[in-house]
């Protein structure tokens, strides 16, 4: 999947040490001769010069719910919410190495550059977990000016999601939040009498929910869940993250390419605000 996306560096639109090629520009004095393009100044009556793009490697972390909720489908066509979780940290962990960057796995490898962080970050997501973890990303020091990609279906209260946000954001991480839901649970399809039961396991305790008209509280339940998603964003708004939607019926490929794009313009955020250059373009996804 991450080879139907073109990964790019993620340009940060200043001149520095790199390999992309940015500009030419004339030479000025006191310009090294090194970085004399003498192909490009052949072609007329000027000296010039080639300049390339700063890049830098970032360390970004990846965390994906593994808890119950997340093991779910409402159709033997649609893939568990878990297994689309677990290929798009894998797609975006391919881009953001062929970028450049160090990724990790909270709870699992510690960051890496290169191809050799793939497949302990592979192992680390396909396996078994000892004990239901927790639905929220844990209180976890990262170190300040890595980025943290959240990715579940963010259900638990809001109150625990801003806890979790306002940890990493305090200690200077940039984050991103990635809602991931089955279709049946944005729009409550069912009709009639319907019994719910719950996805925790036998150590939590089974729950069943009979409902005699589940049409009759749909229109109820979708204005519940707006007002949670509508948290979900001013959560991640408050604090300088960016907050989507992605559902399990819907192409993974756009989410890989949301959250690429998420990234890309926060890497040309950091620059700026690293090289005191105000950047103007601060739109979020």
């Amino acid at each position: 999947m991450a080879a139907t996306v073109s990964p790019g560096l993620h340009g940060r639109r200043r001149v520095g040490t790199g390999e992309a090629f940015w500009q030419f520009r004339r030479y000025q004095q006191g310009d090294d001769t090194d970085q004399i393009d003498w192909r490009q100044s052949a072609k007329g009556d000027h000296v010039y010069v080639r300049e390339n793009e700063w890049e830098a490697a970032q360390t970004v972390w990846l965390w994906r719910d593994a808890g119950p909720s997340m093991d779910w489908r409402s159709d033997r066509e649609l893939p568990l919410k878990r297994e689309r979780a677990d290929l798009l940290a894998l797609a975006l962990a391919c881009l953001l190495v062929r970028g450049g960057e160090r990724v990790g796995l909270m709870g699992g490898p510690r960051p890496l550059p290169g191809r050799p962080a793939l497949e302990p970050l592979a192992l680390a997501l396909t396996r078994a977990q000892p004990a239901p973890p927790p639905p929220v990303p844990p209180a976890q020091p990262l170190a300040r000016h890595a980025r943290l990609v959240v990715m579940g279906d963010l259900l638990s209260p809001l109150e625990d999601i801003q806890a979790a946000v306002d940890f990493h954001a305090g200690h200077g991480v940039r984050g991103h939040l990635l809602q991931i839901l089955d279709p049946a649970e944005e729009t409550l399809p069912y009709d009639g009498r319907v019994e719910f039961q719950s996805v925790a396991g036998a150590a939590e305790g089974e729950r069943r929910l009979l409902v005699p008209r589940v049409d009759a509280l749909r229109d109820a339940y979708r204005e519940r869940l707006a007002a949670h998603r509508t948290g979900l964003a001013q959560i991640a708004r408050a604090c300088g993250w960016t907050f989507s939607l992605h559902r399990t019926d819907t192409p993974p490929q756009a989410a890989l390419l949301g959250l690429w794009g998420a990234l890309s313009q926060e890497s040309m955020r950091s620059a700026a605000a690293h090289s005191g250059v105000a950047h103007m373009n601060e739109g979020g996804v």
